[in-house]
């Protein structure tokens, strides 16, 4: 069995991303990762050189500013980074630039792989996701997180990414067939410094917004407000190892009643039946569940 995995890059060092941590907590799974770094101003490139390892092959790719809608860039240059990945590799590996695996899940994560490898009605294995918010401590819990996506591939020409990369179809645009592979997406692209998480915001909207709405819409503030969400829970589990010395380097506070849901009557009853029964009502799925 041979994996890849794959990731996109581009000013990562300004918006701070965990992109490091990113790609060696999953490193051990894959024979080769490849790195599409796109055209960037902060020393992306340049980052990601230092990590030096010979798994991983670095790509230079140009990203086309004017595919704004829907984010659409971001499927455009993820499919990049996956056409240049060994022809040979059976399993292809996802994983965006704020997104851990904890160390505890690799081997979860090769089993399935190993199950579903000659089974390819299997076309990828789908993870449960925890989204951090604010700090290390806190997790969302409220129907604006998803809760499942796929970052497990069979490496086929007619898999590409989805929309704004945040999951994959297959030609000429239907879902992908997968399975539970049982392991969890630690997802830390809402934690980091507030001065850092205003510059992910900008770069982000930009990705999806023209001139005049970013100017209209976008807020010109120099520190993100974390005190604006919905519902949080406290994080009780442990975080994966490569993320300890970044949060040990931890510069900021943050701090939230938990008791308090700044919800509509509607939102409330639906967050109250999920909480109750795990079941979330019209929950959008990216993908059929084997």
């Amino acid at each position: 069995m041979y994996v890849s995995g794959f990731t996109i890059a581009r000013n990562v060092v300004k918006a701070d991303y965990p992109l490091r941590e990113a790609v060696f907590s999953i490193l051990d799974l894959c024979d080769e990762f490849v790195i599409a770094v796109g055209n960037s101003d902060d020393g992306t490139l340049e980052f990601v050189q230092s990590f030096n390892y010979p798994k991983i092959k670095i790509i230079e790719t140009v990203w086309d500013d004017k595919l704004r809608t829907g984010g659409r860039v971001l499927a455009v240059e993820t499919d990049k980074a996956k056409a240049a990945v060994n022809p040979k590799a059976d399993w292809l590996f996802y994983i965006q630039a704020d997104e851990c695996v904890h160390e505890k899940d690799l081997p979860v994560i090769r089993a399935a792989m190993e199950k579903h490898l000659n089974n390819h009605q299997v076309e990828g294995l789908l993870f449960d996701y925890l989204h951090f918010y604010g700090s290390y401590d806190y997790v969302g819990d409220s129907r604006r997180w998803y809760r499942h996506e796929i970052r497990v591939i069979r490496n086929r020409s007619d898999i590409f990414s989805y929309r704004d990369a945040q999951g994959f179809r297959k030609l000429p645009n239907d879902k992908l067939t997968v399975a539970s592979c049982g392991a969890k997406m630690y997802h830390y692209g809402w934690v980091k410094h507030p001065d850092a998480q205003q510059q992910k915001q900008l770069q982000f909207h930009r990705l999806w917004h023209n001139d005049e709405y970013m100017e209209k819409k976008v807020a010109a503030a120099d520190t993100f407000d974390y005190s604006n969400i919905d519902s949080l829970q406290k994080f009780n589990g442990t975080h994966p190892a490569v993320l300890q010395d970044r949060i040990a380097r931890m510069n900021w506070s943050f701090d939230f009643d938990i008791s308090r849901k700044k919800m509509g009557l509607k939102s409330r009853f639906l967050h109250w039946i999920e909480q109750k029964t795990g079941w979330r009502v019209g929950e959008y799925k990216n993908y059929r569940l084997k």
